[in-house]
């Protein structure tokens, strides 16, 4: 918008000078411009647990923020949601349907739901750790694209919903549902929607308008697990990084060409959380035994690329299964599932554990980073805690409870939706139920 701070005021502009004085002073104050604060895809904007620049309340009063409102009725499934422009996009299932989701963001209201597939079921993956999509939308521009569990990719029209293409990564690209159900959000790269159906087309870009493959990984024939790839530079070489049950693998963003594979952060169960990149450095962890790695990229371009181990790190260390973990200030934060489950600070460069945090009877948690403080979204209780980043020790500033949990049979599953902040504003869930708290400074 252009404002006029160059004219002298008249009489009939006087009043709108007036408004932009009150504008200029209302953002000047720490509030943050509509769109500025978007959490647009799985992880936010740049896929690394991070929220877009906003004043969030840096501790919380007794019984945690105030719930701004709640939706009973999303569907079963995993997926957290995305925010757009005042809009939030998510997936569940109801009645043996796997549906897109959009709602407006100020009361949960629904604006529009498409069908993207049937509904898994046991006959197509173990779903007793819990059913439907895992999968968060990514919103691109005009568009929405969402993955179902059962490997169904779809993009959407952000408007009105509308189908504008599908493709089944099963009949159409050769993969096979994961044995808990592809749970990848997909990547969008330009032109390109890039995903990961395993097999010998382990990676592939699709044309966002049309659906058609236009980009495939070459070197790599492997199942593909629950990663969601991230994209970053190494020299002047774009390349796309993600990890299954093979390990880290990294492919040239141009040719398709294998650059690197590392083993150790990989397991052959079920390998979950999405790399963290640090500049030259690749973080990675998931459970079962894999530990975690930390690798040093070096050449792109005029000479091959390697990938140096600088650390790989089994026992009672960062060992993550599902709720993903965030750099802040060169200190990994997240849930490690050793010593019986507990909350982590683990230093990035040499891989020192620097505190571990017991809470309550949880098993597992998920987290994310807004404004200077860690959101940690426990399992089992329902409880987000506001912790202050501190490589001494676990800092607590706030609780909340759900008021409620699912009804729905959780099998062997617990709260595994991953928390996201947008427009100043704590999005969780669990299962069916969505809540929304203010949580503005």
């Amino acid at each position: 918008m252009d404002f006029p701070f160059f004219q002298r005021p008249t009489s009939s502009s006087h009043r709108k000078w007036i408004a932009v004085i009150g504008l200029t002073l209302f953002f000047g104050c720490g509030a943050a411009r509509a769109g500025e604060t978007d959490w647009p895809q799985w992880r936010g904007p740049q896929r690394d647990g991070k929220a877009a620049p906003q004043p969030l309340l840096q501790s919380w009063p007794e019984g945690g923020p105030v719930k701004k409102w709640q939706l009973d009725d999303a569907g079963r499934g995993y997926s957290s949601v995305a925010c757009v422009d005042g809009r939030l996009f998510t997936m569940g299932s109801k009645e043996s349907k796997c549906h897109a989701i959009c709602l407006d963001a100020t009361d949960g209201s629904v604006i529009w739901e498409t069908q993207i597939s049937r509904a898994g079921t046991s006959q197509d993956y173990a779903t007793g750790w819990g059913a439907g999509p895992r999968s968060t939308p990514t919103v691109a521009g005009d568009q929405v694209f969402v993955l179902s569990d059962l490997g169904v990719i779809a993009a959407l029209d952000q408007t009105d919903g509308t189908v504008q293409w599908s493709v089944d990564l099963v009949e159409r690209h050769g993969g096979n549902v994961p044995r808990w159900g592809y749970s990848e959000s997909v990547l969008v790269d330009g032109d390109r929607v890039m995903v990961t159906p395993g097999s010998d087309e382990f990676m592939i870009g699709l044309d966002r308008q049309s659906g058609k493959k236009v980009w495939q990984s070459d070197g790599v024939d492997a199942p593909a697990h629950y990663v969601s790839m991230l994209k970053s530079t190494v020299g002047e070489t774009a390349y796309y990084v993600t990890a299954a049950g093979i390990g880290l693998v990294a492919f040239d963003c141009r040719t398709g060409e294998k650059l690197f594979e590392n083993p150790n952060s990989g397991n052959r169960i079920a390998t979950i959380p999405t790399p963290i990149v640090s500049g030259s450095l690749i973080y990675h962890t998931s459970n079962y035994g894999a530990g975690n790695v930390l690798l040093k990229l070096s050449g792109g371009q005029q000479r091959p690329v390697q990938a140096e181990q600088l650390y790989h790190l089994t026992g009672k260390t960062m060992t993550n299964h599902h709720g993903g973990v965030v750099l802040v200030d060169g200190v990994i934060y997240g849930f490690t599932k050793v010593s019986g489950g507990t909350w982590m600070a683990q230093d990035l460069e040499t891989g020192e554990t620097l505190w571990n945090h017991r809470e309550n009877r949880n098993k597992s948690g998920s987290l994310c980073f807004g404004d200077g403080r860690l959101y940690c979204y426990n399992d089992r209780d329902g409880t987000v805690i506001l912790v202050e980043p501190n490589r001494q020790a676990w800092i607590p500033h706030g609780k909340l409870e759900l008021p409620k949990q699912t009804e729905l049979p959780r099998g062997s599953g617990a709260i595994w939706a991953h928390p996201v902040i947008a427009d100043q504003t704590l999005y969780i869930r669990d299962q069916e139920l969505i809540f929304a708290y203010d949580i503005a400074r």
